[in-house]
């Protein structure tokens, strides 16, 4: 069974190879699902490492449909991953209606070309998954990283395996991933699995000191995006 770690550090990715792992998904943030990483961690782990490695494309949290600009972002993303010698992407886009982004996901797929590719976990929020599983197959899509749209794989784990039943695609079962409930999927047959494996250490007394986490930005909902009009009155306050 193949087990790919979701990897946030060049740290984690030294330790998933270590600990056996058959490749890892790099990316940055994953209190937020994941963003993608810095060129400069994705140059060193490509340099450390000796498993595959694929790496995400999503340019900021949240939801899944994006602007033009954001489009634009993870297009050059993905050309600066490939120059940087990477295995695979991992990313997707959705419509306001929770269908599958065809023509823009399409886009992502094509500019991948021969490197292998993941639609993630916004398949998790997809209205009519045999209907994305289908089009995402049309694509040119390896694997689908699913919870099976619960909110932990373990608790979707008869939707992976249905799933799996439809489509010659890789099912990887993703979200919640331990060392209790790992086996289950091999189980059932599914042929690969996500996990981070993550543990906490390097704590720091903070005390007395002022937060710097912005609860304002960690929404689903809506984007933040610098305005105009506010800079503006700002910049005429001081100038």
């Amino acid at each position: 069974m193949l087990v790919e770690v979701c990897a946030n550090s060049l740290e984690s990715a030294m330790n998933a190879e270590r600990a056996g792992a058959d490749r890892i998904e790099l990316c940055s943030e994953l209190g937020v699902g994941g963003i993608t990483p810095s060129m400069g961690l994705i140059k060193l782990v490509k340099k450390e490492l000796n498993i595959p490695v694929h790496v995400l494309i999503r340019p900021r949290g949240g939801h899944f449909t994006y602007s033009d600009t954001e489009f634009e972002v993870m297009k050059a993303d993905i050309l600066a991953c490939k120059e940087l010698g990477v295995d695979g992407i991992v990313s997707g886009i959705l419509m306001d209606d929770f269908s599958v982004d065809v023509e823009r996901t399409q886009a992502l797929v094509d500019l991948t070309k021969s490197l292998h590719f993941t639609f993630h976990r916004a398949f998790d929020w997809v209205a009519d998954p045999l209907e994305a599983i289908k089009q995402l197959e049309a694509m040119g899509v390896q694997t689908i990283l699913t919870s099976g749209g619960e909110t932990s794989a373990e608790q979707g784990i008869n939707h992976l395996d249905a799933w799996q039943e439809q489509t010659s695609l890789t099912i990887m079962a993703g979200g919640g991933i331990s060392t209790k409930n790992a086996s289950k999927f091999k189980d059932i047959g599914l042929l690969a699995i996500h996990c981070s494996g993550t543990s906490f250490g390097n704590r720091m007394n903070l005390d007395g000191k002022i937060s710097m986490n912005s609860t304002k930005h960690l929404v689903e909902d809506e984007v933040a995006v610098s305005s105009v009009e506010t800079l503006a009155l700002i910049v005429e306050a001081v100038k």
